[in-house]
């Protein structure tokens, strides 16, 4: 664990004179998010180690590379968690890559994405400049839009060398009701139930059932549990967890994965193939080889967007196409934060 960013500068500094494109990497758990990536690796795994944490006040800062599991290891001792549940991907995940890929697991309608835990971020940009944004309290604002604007970016502005976070306690009690229901019933009882001033925590559709998570104080969970039925799953965690890390069966087929980010009560297109459902109906997953602009019209329709999230094409676009006025915004940021496009060059989009 150590500051190695002055030799992260240094590598930046001679890339820009050399012209010399750059692949930043630090846990490589996420290498298939994306496009394909370009460049020579610019490894920032050694740039770790959690710089200061504050239970009292709920703050942990820590640098890019640190692994999720080493800051989840730290929180457990004062019985704290990160609010957006991350992927582990194997334990390899670090919580520079994390905020890189705005990678978010089941909890993120009820605790928020990463990008909503993220106090402050110091940048090493494609000029060479280490520029802080935020602070490590949310009352102060100057620059928190460009913190929050590394999520999802995939280090198209920059290496994301610290981050500040906001962490939060554990809830008191936890469990998980199971009930069958097909894809239809689910995404309308989901619906229903998040509209509730219950403790709800995650809500997941996969192989015919709809999975409840409640989280919060005993007696709150309890009385859900019972006014709402269904069966009690044992080892409940594990499932939350699998389905985080993207380890359940679903997830292990070879074909080309679509992700979907659209209203939560929106339907199921009429376009075959097997559906995973997650946060409360707004995260859908379906697997197989779909045009890609036949999926981004039924994301639209249903007020959000769609992705090839892992396998198929990743030579051409993967991300849903942009209008020109968004398109313009990300070009002139990728101008502000790096000229000379030497930072993981087009794998965000193929035109940055």
């Amino acid at each position: 664990m150590a500051d190695i960013s002055s030799q992260i500068i240094d590598r930046i500094e001679a890339a820009r004179r050399d012209a010399e494109p750059l692949s930043i990497v630090a846990g490589a758990s996420k290498r298939f998010v994306g496009r394909a990536s370009e460049g020579s690796p610019l490894d920032v795994a050694a740039h770790s180690g959690i710089v200061s944490y504050e239970p009292g006040e709920l703050v942990l800062t820590a640098r890019g590379g640190t692994p999720l599991l080493d800051i989840e290891a730290a929180l457990d001792e004062y019985g704290q968690m990160l609010p957006f549940e991350p992927p582990r991907f194997g334990g390899s995940a670090t919580i520079g890559g994390t905020l890189a890929c705005n990678a978010s697991g089941p909890a993120r309608p009820w605790s928020g994405a990463v990008r909503d835990a993220v106090l402050g971020v110091e940048l090493i940009t494609g000029r060479g400049e280490q520029l802080n944004y935020g602070g490590r309290v949310m009352k102060n604002v100057a620059g928190f839009d460009v913190s929050r604007l590394q999520a999802g970016a995939l280090g198209a502005f920059g290496v994301i060398s610290r981050i500040s976070l906001k962490v939060l306690p554990r809830p008191q009690r936890t469990l998980t009701l199971v009930q069958e229901l097909d894809a239809a019933r689910a995404i309308v009882h989901m619906n229903e139930l998040a509209g509730l001033a219950k403790p709800l925590s995650g809500a997941a559709w996969c192989d015919g059932r709809v999975y409840l998570r409640l989280s919060g104080a005993e007696t709150a969970v309890e009385a859900a549990a019972r006014q709402w039925g269904g069966s009690r799953l044992d080892a409940a965690a594990s499932f939350w967890r699998d389905l985080a890390d993207q380890r359940l069966p679903f997830f292990r087929s070879a074909a080309p994965l679509w992700r979907f980010s659209v209203k939560p009560s929106s339907t199921l297109p009429a376009i075959g193939g097997e559906w995973l459902i997650d946060w409360g109906g707004a995260q859908r997953w379906i697997h197989g080889d779909f045009d890609r602009s036949e999926l981004e019209r039924f994301a639209e329709s249903a007020g959000g967007h769609a992705s090839l999230y892992r396998g198929g094409n990743r030579e051409g676009e993967v991300n849903h196409e942009l209008p020109e006025a968004l398109k313009a915004l990300h070009l002139r940021l990728k101008n502000a934060f790096d000229p000379d496009r030497i930072l993981n060059p087009g794998r965000l989009y193929s035109w940055m």
